[in-house]
């Protein structure tokens, strides 16, 4: 029996410039962090000759070719695991398609359960490149990598995308003080319905590979609101870190007809007008989790739980996708 447990994410700053269509002409750079909400991926080698899988579906199969669900084939594939005799299952503390990147926290924890099945010690580095190689290259998801980046990583981490595919990493140098105040003042709420990230991500993706210029400047100009984020992060300025999110998200919308809509407005401005300095949504937008900086946090908890918004607490994930069992 393996567990693994992989951490999902918030975007702090940049997001969307982690996509090749945009970082391999121009580099991107986005700050994410690691939360105490988690995709689990369970092992277990059974004496049945049949994969047996279970996430929101049951299947039971001779071969990996007849495996339905796309990742977990290609990633069985990938690791050349020819036996059948595996039971693999999956559950998470959060919805698939809410914005905080499961899918490539599901990509991260699956591949290092089997790694760890096979007696491969694998670095996070590696262990990132490989989940973006499954869902980039062998599925051809118009996605960006932050999400198996931060979710092989964890803490809060600098990424800079270059031309040339590579990435570097490095932790934010953030003081202690900055750290918990950061923890405590960010909010996040379920808007109550999901999306696809891939959908949305698509119209970004095509119009960065036809060089749209709107499309291009807008990137530009998010890839920069990052690099502020970080400094205004690092020298523990937290109100200027909010109203920053605040002119992202202003940006961000535009990207898309889909990144919001008429309620997500009115739930972002009944937010503003109850204590939130800034806030953005979570991931490629349009459903999902709508994140929130304030300092008067009672005031805004009993807004949003007026609006029938439901908040999920969390706390900061330092140490990433990791083995948390094992017999």
């Amino acid at each position: 029996m393996i567990i693994v447990r992989s951490p999902l994410r918030i975007s702090l700053g940049g997001g969307g410039t982690d996509l090749p269509s945009y970082y391999r002409d121009h580099s991107g750079f986005l700050v994410a962090a690691a939360i105490d909400k988690y995709v689990y991926i369970t092992l277990h080698e059974t004496f049945v000759e049949e994969l047996i899988i279970k996430y929101s579906k049951l299947e039971r199969v001779s071969s990996i070719d007849h495996v339905e669900h796309p990742i977990i084939r290609e990633v069985l594939k990938y690791l050349n695991i020819a036996a059948p005799y595996l039971e693999i299952t999956s559950m998470a503390d959060i919805p698939a398609g809410t914005g905080l990147g499961s899918s490539g926290s599901f990509t991260t924890g699956l591949l290092k359960a089997l790694h760890t099945l096979k007696k491969n010690l694998i670095h996070p580095r590696e262990l990132a490149e490989q989940a973006c190689y499954i869902e980039l290259n062998q599925l051809k998801e118009p996605i960006g990598k932050q999400d198996q980046y931060i979710a092989a990583y964890g803490g809060i981490t600098c990424f800079r995308f270059l031309t040339d595919d590579q990435v570097e990493a490095w932790p934010l140098k953030i003081s202690e003080e900055t750290l918990y105040n950061l923890e405590d003042n960010l909010l996040l709420f379920f808007t109550g319905y999901a999306r696809s990230a891939s959908g949305i991500l698509k119209e970004q993706d095509v119009k960065s590979k036809e060089k749209n210029r709107d499309m291009i400047a807008n990137l530009h100009f998010i890839k920069e609101i990052g690099i502020k984020s970080k400094e205004t992060l690092e020298k523990g300025d937290l109100a200027e870190f909010a109203e920053l999110m605040n002119i992202h998200w202003e940006h961000k919308k535009q990207r898309s007809v889909n990144m919001s809509n008429t309620q997500i407005d009115e739930w972002y401005e009944l937010a503003r007008k109850n204590g939130a300095l800034g806030g953005k949504m979570i991931g490629a937008g349009g459903g999902g989790f709508l994140m929130l900086y304030a300092y008067d946090k009672v005031k805004l908890r009993h807004a949003m739980r007026a609006a029938r918004l439901q908040e999920v607490r969390f706390r900061f994930d330092f140490i990433g996708t990791q083995v948390v069992a094992q017999s």
